[in-house]
């Protein structure tokens, strides 16, 4: 089975899992599944986020994506808990299909690393 095959299918069977869990009869795209996961980084549980702190959540689930490949490493956790982290090497110009494939191939070794998959 091709590296892109298995990617495919990991991916699938994520998305399968957590909407099931979290989906409420709806499939869960990518940007609501980077959300989960800054969610689960914060670690304060479900709770009502303003506009700015979701944006702020989905920037720490891409950086701790991407940490694994070098890219940001964890730095620090602020006063209200709320986890930091230092670029190392920035993004490569990547197009829009590239940058997908990437960030699925992190998330699925993010779910992994957590036993989900």
């Amino acid at each position: 089975m091709s590296r892109d095959q298995k990617l495919k299918e990991d991916y699938t069977t994520l998305v399968t899992i957590l909407t099931a869990r979290f989906g409420e009869g709806e499939s869960l795209n990518l940007d609501a599944i980077i959300y989960l996961i800054g969610v689960q980084e914060l670690g304060k549980g479900s709770v009502e986020y303003k506009k700015d702190d979701k944006v702020d959540l989905m920037h720490i689930a891409i950086c701790r994506l991407l940490e694994p490949f070098g890219y940001y490493e964890f730095d620090f956790f602020d006063a209200d808990g709320w986890p930091h982290y230092k670029t190392l090497e920035e993004l490569p110009a990547l197009k829009s299909g590239e940058q997908t494939v990437l960030i699925k191939e992190a998330i699925v070794l993010y779910f992994k690393e957590k036993e989900l998959i």
